[in-house]
């Protein structure tokens, strides 16, 4: 629905509780799709309160994924994805990507949002190498012994792992994430790659907008959106070998071209790494 139109909740898909925002819906929200709702778009609009630019954390988190998914896919000679937190669909998403370069590669995205599932049962029918199956990711014994997991996915061979945009949302324990981390990535085959983005504390001039962007986050309705130091962040690469540039702002990894404008406040605030498992 276009932001500013009032969805209406008999048509939200069973299992959709439009009063109640949802990462994947406020991300769509940002990256100005339709499938939101009015409590989406509040939290929306309160970031860009703080921060005019604040869409940019969900532009520079998606161009860093397929930045990301291209180099996997055309450098790695992985074919196996798993894509952790997928939300919804949206233009060039991870089975786009790499299916376009690697034809035979296989995709099992993981969600758990009730939107999601609903959205993905189109997805479903594009290819028979695209899955989707409904888990939470911050539970990693239920996503990696996840039947479907294990019928498409070979853990014997190298395995691309995906967590873009999605460990900001855990909440708890600070140091929840990297365990989180480290048992998928024990879980993986030497030779796989693991792709993470995440909100950023900059810890330079930016550093109170990106405190005020968590601010808004956490006591928003939908409660979560931690922003994490580069030391902090990378503490979830664990013994990873990270790929050049390392841990950089998503828009200074790998960009598509040359820059001639100069990042905004926002732009600072989100980073992301690849790294490989030896």
């Amino acid at each position: 629905m276009p932001a500013g139109t009032a969805a209406s909740p008999e048509r939200a898909p069973v299992g959709v509780d439009p009063t109640r925002a949802s990462i994947a819906r406020v991300y769509d929200a940002f990256l100005n799709g339709k499938d939101n709702y009015e409590i989406d778009r509040e939290v929306l609009r309160g970031v860009q309160q703080k921060a005019p630019e604040a869409q940019d954390l969900a532009t520079e988190n998606r161009g860093f994924l397929i930045r990301a998914c291209r180099f996997l896919a055309s450098q790695t000679g992985i074919t196996q994805y798993l894509d952790l937190g997928s939300g919804l669909p949206t233009a060039e998403n991870t089975h786009q990507v790499v299916q376009r370069l690697v034809p035979e590669s296989t995709v099992v995205y993981v969600d758990n949002d009730p939107v999601v599932l609903a959205h993905g049962r189109a997805l479903l029918e594009e290819n028979d190498r695209t899955h989707l199956i409904s888990a939470d990711i911050f539970h990693p014994r239920e996503v990696l012994e996840h039947a479907e997991v294990r019928a498409n996915l070979d853990f014997s061979q190298p395995i691309a792992l995906l967590q873009a945009g999605t460990l900001h949302h855990h909440v708890g324990d600070p140091a929840e994430p990297a365990r989180i981390m480290r048992e998928y990535v024990d879980a993986l085959a030497p030779g796989s790659y693991v792709a993470i983005s995440h909100f950023l504390d900059p810890e330079n001039e930016h550093s109170p907008v990106a405190r005020k962007m968590e601010d808004v986050f956490v006591h928003s309705p939908m409660g979560s959106g931690t922003f994490r130091t580069h030391k902090e962040l990378l503490e979830l690469f664990g013994d990873l070998e990270l790929v050049e540039p390392g841990l950089t702002r998503c828009a200074d990894w790998w960009p598509d071209g040359p820059r001639i404008k100069p990042l905004n406040q926002v732009q600072h605030c989100i980073a992301g790494a690849v790294g490989r498992k030896n």
